[in-house]
């Protein structure tokens, strides 16, 4: 829970060479911007591309967690499950102190995954993923940037406005579908709106934090309450 910038990229192009030239320009993006730190272009495929092949200490799993999407199974409602991508080309950023990493990239996912049935008889069965086209669906968490120790309201304001400056490239670059910002600044773009807005956030969480407390009757850490 907390403030989070959603977004999804994609491009229509059937050519690898393309893809991978989208995302490194984008990534080029990010070294005119003030990040923390922008990490290499990574490509990978097939197995490479399942994150629970790595150790969970392993610099790219976030990365590649982000990299799976979910999709529906038409026979059963309220059922869903990840893909993993066939072809990943992505890199990741981290804007600042408390701020999680803001992944970008292109995937291409298989046409259809093989799924368990429940229906007697039945073991197993292909469902269609309609996923067809290069596709990034990611999120980035920039609320706890605002935390004193980080750098307060100003370090929040750094940091959510790095990803929406690389959401706005993605978009010159043709290759934006859609953003959610939870700040609502990608629509409005007025940041002291911006700085109200995570003020509030805060004083919710922890107003819940300390809910939490309550019931329990105990003392526990939470970077909130700070």
């Amino acid at each position: 829970m907390g403030l989070t910038i959603h977004y999804t990229l994609r491009s229509n192009t059937r050519s690898h060479k393309k893809a991978c030239e989208l995302v490194t320009r984008l990534r080029g993006r990010a070294f005119d911007l003030p990040f923390e730190q922008v990490d290499d272009l990574i490509e990978l495929s097939g197995a490479e591309c399942d994150y629970q092949q790595y150790d969970p200490k392993h610099p790219n799993r976030w990365l590649l967690i982000q990299a799976g999407q979910y999709v529906d199974d038409p026979e059963r409602k309220g059922s869903s499950y990840n893909v993993t991508p066939a072809h990943i080309i992505a890199f990741s950023t981290w804007p600042g102190q408390g701020c999680e990493e803001a992944n970008f990239g292109l995937c291409r996912y298989p046409t259809s995954i093989e799924v368990d049935d429940s229906i007697p008889h039945r073991t197993k069965r292909r469902i269609r993923t309609g996923l067809g086209a290069w596709t990034w669906c990611s999120f980035c968490k920039t609320q706890y940037a605002s935390n004193p120790q980080c750098g307060g309201v100003n370090n929040f304001l750094r940091c959510h406005l790095l990803v929406i400056r690389m959401l706005d490239h993605a978009k010159t670059l043709g290759i934006l579908k859609s953003v959610s910002d939870e700040g609502g600044f990608w629509e409005k773009r007025d940041v002291p709106a911006l700085a109200r807005e995570v003020g509030e956030w805060n004083a919710v969480i922890a107003q819940q934090a300390g809910q939490l407390k309550d019931i329990l009757g105990c003392e526990f850490q939470a970077a909130i309450t700070q």
